[in-house]
């Protein structure tokens, strides 16, 4: 039948490797640890985490563990070893750091028909191919996905504003228009007394920010990339800095004819506008900083944040441009691309992108079309967003309720909201599942 290879060992590429094995196809999987190390790994083994060991919620009423439940319904097997090598964290999975990649190591290496390569894949191999390389590719991969994507779509740096839920919005508080009329009115946009300002500018520049973890991401550096200057270094410049930059009110005015004395604009994050980008606010304030400082402006006092402003050196592709729903390219119906670099953020996020992205690949190989999975789904709305987002603004995306089609008919209360998308999920999921 053919061999499918997998390039990278992390979290989506194990996951990947395990998917197309146990679909009765050869893998061979490259791995350049320990050979070639990576700054962040200290092994050679397989899904090692290299951050936090925890996976996030178990509950299903949150959307990380929705996810999960998906997973489990998929038959992961990265999803099976962190229930196995579990530790007490509350209603967090939690997993015993190395025993999690020891194990999972040992599983793939037990497989039959995954034959591991130790050694830096430095071109792609023939036939279908699964590159799962993450945000620490090395030099060659990076070059291949430059050449695969145009340099162009291939991002070094994530620079990116925090999103908000579009339902805790307070709409009373603002206005949509567009600047100076034209066009139609996309935005939503949120006006701030001098008084208001004032204070929100205060509190912005005295907020404790995340510390660097790379020298070469300096202020002056994202300066330079693409004007990501952080929001809070923009503020200290001068008090009316912001009024001359992202919070300028020069073009709007609200439901009284008035021009604000600043505006935050919100862009659309999807189209169906259950999220919105905060624009131009990028910045490397910690998470509860930006909670508490950007609360502050009226219409987002009840805010509820899917993803915060970060800013560090990362690698991940214009997706958008390039993947669709099923992580293949586009223009190379061969190749599939999963993990962080596709723009999913989140241990749990990669490894059900490599889980999807082997199912196709083996799909692709028997001559059938990919799998694209329910909208109605975490896992189908994340890989829907990753593909038909705007490439002009996109960025990672973890899993969140708002990227889910809204209820019909809606449900009031943010709880029981939860529970209706979680149910209608699985629902959803195993229905599609069992008919396949």
């Amino acid at each position: 039948m053919g061999t499918i290879s997998v390039i990278g060992a992390g979290l989506a590429g194990s996951e990947a490797a395990w998917q197309i094995a146990q679909r009765g196809v050869k893998v061979r999987l490259y791995e350049m640890r320990p050979q070639l190390p990576t700054p962040a790994h200290e092994t050679g083994d397989f899904a090692e985490l290299v951050c936090s060991n925890s996976l996030g919620s178990r509950l299903e009423t949150t959307a990380g563990g929705l996810l999960k439940k998906e997973l489990q319904i998929l038959n992961s097997l990265l999803l099976e070893v962190a229930k196995e090598t579990s530790v007490p964290a509350g209603g967090a999975l939690a997993v015993d750091r190395s025993l999690f990649a020891q194990m999972v190591t040992k599983r793939l290496y037990a497989h039959p028909l995954i034959e591991v390569v130790r050694e830096e894949c430095r071109e792609l191999p023939e036939g279908i191919v699964v590159i799962a390389t993450g945000p620490l590719s090395s030099p060659a991969m990076a070059s291949v996905l430059q050449e695969l994507t145009a340099s162009e779509n291939l991002y070094f740096y994530d620079a990116a504003a925090p999103i908000v839920l579009g339902e805790s919005i307070d709409y009373d508080e603002g206005f949509w228009a567009a600047r100076y009329g034209r066009g139609t009115a996309d935005y939503f946009n949120c006006p701030l007394t001098k008084e208001e300002y004032l204070e929100f500018r205060q509190a912005l520049i005295t907020a404790e920010q995340a510390p660097l973890h790379s020298s070469e991401l300096t202020d002056d550096a994202l300066a330079v990339f693409e004007g990501c200057l952080p929001l809070e270094v923009m503020a200290k410049r001068g008090e009316d800095a912001l009024r001359y930059g992202p919070f300028r009110p020069v073009g709007l005015v609200d439901k009284d004819g008035r021009r604000p004395y600043a505006v935050l604009q919100l862009r659309k994050e999807n189209t169906e506008a259950t999220l919105f980008n905060l624009v131009g606010c990028q910045t490397r304030l910690k998470w509860g900083e930006q909670k508490r400082v950007f609360q502050l402006i009226p219409a987002l006092r009840n805010c509820e944040f899917v993803r915060y402003g970060v800013m560090h050196r990362n690698t991940f592709i214009n997706s958008p441009r390039v993947l669709s729903p099923g992580f293949q390219f586009r223009d190379h119906p061969q190749l599939f691309l999963a993990g962080q670099i596709t723009g999913v953020e989140g241990y749990v996020e990669s490894t059900a992108s490599g889980l999807l992205a082997g199912i196709n690949a083996v799909r692709v190989l028997q001559d059938q079309q990919p799998l694209i999975l329910p909208r109605e789904t975490i896992l189908g709305s994340l890989a829907n967003y990753i593909s038909t987002a705007d490439p002009g603004f996109f960025q990672p995306m973890n899993a969140n309720f708002g990227i889910l089609p809204t209820l019909d008919p809606p449900v009031r209360g943010k709880q029981e909201r939860k529970l209706a998308y979680s149910q209608r999920s699985i629902e959803v999921l195993e229905k599609f599942w069992s008919a396949l």
